[in-house]
């Protein structure tokens, strides 16, 4: 086999640095890595559940396929996830496998390229090892452009991008006759209940350790499936995938009440408010945001410390239906 040319090599590059989206990145580094390295099979295997042996796993085209993974090849993504390493794997037809881990923004493992090649020469395994450091840095640039610096969540530019393929794919559902019973999308606003006072009595040092520690909670009682994101100061907002409005409130009143009784260090105790509304196929941003931030202040006003659902309080008459279009102002 010969080396590739380095014509080929910065034409993979161009492509892969193209992408902006993290499953997107990763299969156009195994389609790359495919093209340059020529293995018989790349396959990215992601860890869903590292203690329950969970991994889903995607082909360099990214159509995902079910298969029964070999206790042998398990124990080995497993070891190369946690160690982080590169590790090798010889299948049931006596083929080597190099397994190489896919880090995340925080230099976590989270996922495991699987090249497959009977003829994997060393100069093949630099080239591989090359590409990867350039994949991670890249990875490393993407993922800091799109959060924010403080508390690590997705920032307000981010959460444009992804308000929009949410709304996309509702669209797309919304336009199928049949009806398969599909979770909804909810759109969430986050109020530190007096944050000002705790910024005037402790300073702004402490503030920033609130505000940090509440993210952290965010990351820590929340799903993994939920989108987080930092629009600034004391705005913290999140878009959440649930069954019904019921699901959704049950999901806010539980992380409501685990800031309620968290001992923030120096403040004590703070709490929340929070206004949710469900994201619909017609919406553009500033409309979910303005019903959201409606039924925010709806709660404040009402007590603080609560969970308020803008088509609730419409139906219930305490809120007239909000029909305003365009930009706005969030608090």
């Amino acid at each position: 086999m010969q080396s590739p040319s380095i014509k080929s090599v910065l034409s993979k590059l161009i492509t892969l640095t193209g992408e902006r989206e993290t499953h997107s990145l990763e299969i156009s580094l195994a389609q790359t890595l495919f093209d340059l390295v020529a293995p018989g099979a790349v396959v990215i295997y992601r860890a869903l559940n590292i203690e329950q042996h969970i991994f889903s796993a995607t082909l360099i085209d990214g159509a995902p396929f079910q298969e029964i993974i070999p206790r042998p090849l398990l124990h080995a993504l497993e070891k190369c996830i946690k160690s982080g390493n590169a590790c090798e794997y010889q299948d049931e037809g006596q083929a080597l496998v190099m397994l190489y881990p896919l880090k995340s923004s925080k230099n976590e493992p989270v996922a495991v390229v699987a090249i497959q090649s009977p003829e994997h020469e060393s100069q093949f395994r630099e080239v591989t090892g090359m590409l990867l450091q350039i994949y991670q840095n890249f990875m490393e640039l993407m993922n800091d452009n799109e959060r924010d610096t403080l508390t690590g969540l997705l920032n307000r530019k981010t959460f444009e991008r992804k308000i929009g393929k949410v709304i996309t794919r509702i669209q797309h559902l919304s336009n199928r006759e049949e009806d398969h019973g599909e979770h909804k999308q909810f759109f969430a606003i986050f109020d530190i209940d007096h944050f000002k006072n705790v910024n005037d009595q402790y300073g702004h040092l402490v503030g920033d350790e609130v505000l940090l520690r509440f993210s952290q909670l965010m990351t820590l009682n929340l799903r993994d499936k939920d989108l987080l994101f930092r629009f600034g100061g004391e705005e913290f907002v999140g878009v959440f995938e649930c069954r019904n409005i019921d699901e959704m409130k049950m999901v806010l009143e539980r992380f409501r009440g685990k800031i309620e009784v968290f001992p923030f260090p120096q403040v004590g105790q703070v709490t929340i408010s929070t206004g949710f509304t469900e994201i619909s196929g017609y919406d553009v941003s500033s409309q979910i945001i303005d019903r959201a931030d409606v039924s925010l202040y709806y709660a404040k006003n009402h007590g603080r410390n609560q969970v308020s659902n803008y088509e609730e309080l419409v139906e219930a008459g305490l809120l007239q239906e909000n029909k305003i279009e365009g930009d706005i102002e969030l608090f």
